[in-house]
């Protein structure tokens, strides 16, 4: 028996390594049999609770009100039915109200905040009363159709792409600015108000329904936005209500609207939360060491 075979050197050990090129003896692509017991499914699934959903979902339903409040009131003015000086007043009102609740649920009330704000809104009207006049003018060459067709366009635009989580300036209490989609939005429903007053018959119309429109789709998310840091329960008794008042007013406009609006509100504020639920259950997540390496700490300047 030849006892003089030679015996061929002992295999180099697999390292797991994420530089070096190559190992000897094994496939660039290699795995050895520790590589799946760091797989990892479903880690970062989210177990979620109807019921918390559906009160997330409240702000989406509030603001769809507002909007559709916002809607009447375009179509009373544009019907006659509401004059300039009956605006004004709503316009007034409004201010008043804000104001308020600003006050009342602002952590440091001070007057050097009163008088920010009042210079602010000062500023703010004075430039949209001497602008009435252009706003008056802006679209006489264009017909009414193609004004509706692109107002209703953009109002979708502006549903769609508004930040329902936050405000739509910045608050003091906010750790972030507005993002790039809410800042569209709200460009999509200035210009919407801007082609709206456009058709009224009168300069004094116009400055108030721009004033009207603007305090709604400007400061109205942000006041919300304070209500519901300031009291979570005011905020959905606050949602409830602007709901029930919006479905009357509705209602004494057109039947048919009303139906439409409830059957909205019921979808989004009840179905679309039951429906998310369900498809929790489908979702399959899986991570292990494959997946891109990802920072634990945020990089700043």
């Amino acid at each position: 028996m030849d006892n003089n075979i030679s015996e061929s050197p002992l295999r180099p050990k697999w390292r797991k390594v994420a530089y070096g090129g190559m190992q000897p003896g094994f496939d660039d692509n290699h795995t050895d049999e520790s590589f799946l017991e760091d797989m990892v499914m479903n880690a970062n699934v989210v177990k979620r609770d109807i019921l918390k959903v559906m009160q997330d979902s409240v702000c989406i339903s509030q603001y769809l009100c507002i909007v559709a409040l916002v809607g009447l009131v375009w179509t009373h003015t544009l019907q006659s039915t509401l004059d300039e000086n009956s605006l004004l007043l709503l316009d007034a009102s409004l201010f008043g109200s804000g104001f308020l609740v600003l006050l009342l649920t602002k952590e440091m009330r001070s007057l050097n905040l009163l008088f920010h704000y009042v210079l602010n809104i000062s500023f703010f009207t004075t430039g949209l009363y001497i602008l009435a006049p252009i706003y008056h003018t802006l679209t006489r060459s264009i017909s009414s159709d193609s004004i509706w067709a692109v107002t209703v366009s953009l109002v979708l635009l502006h549903l769609f792409l508004h930040d329902y989580s936050g405000s739509t300036i910045k608050a003091p209490v906010a750790l972030k600015n507005p993002s790039l989609t809410s800042c569209v939005s709200l460009n999509a429903s200035v210009v919407a108000s801007v082609f709206i007053a456009s058709r009224l018959p009168s300069r004094l119309h116009v400055f108030a329904i721009m004033l009207f429109s603007l305090q709604v789709f400007l400061f109205a998310p942000f006041v919300t936005y304070c209500i519901k840091k300031f009291s979570f329960r005011l905020h959905l008794l606050f949602s409830f209500g602007l709901m029930a008042v919006t479905l009357a007013l509705v209602y004494t406009l057109h039947h048919l609207l009303f139906v439409l609006l409830l059957g909205l509100l019921v979808f989004i504020s009840i179905v679309c939360p039951y429906w998310l639920i369900r498809i929790q259950e489908y979702k399959f997540e899986i991570n292990g060491p494959w997946d891109e390496a990802k920072l634990c700490f945020n990089v700043t300047d």
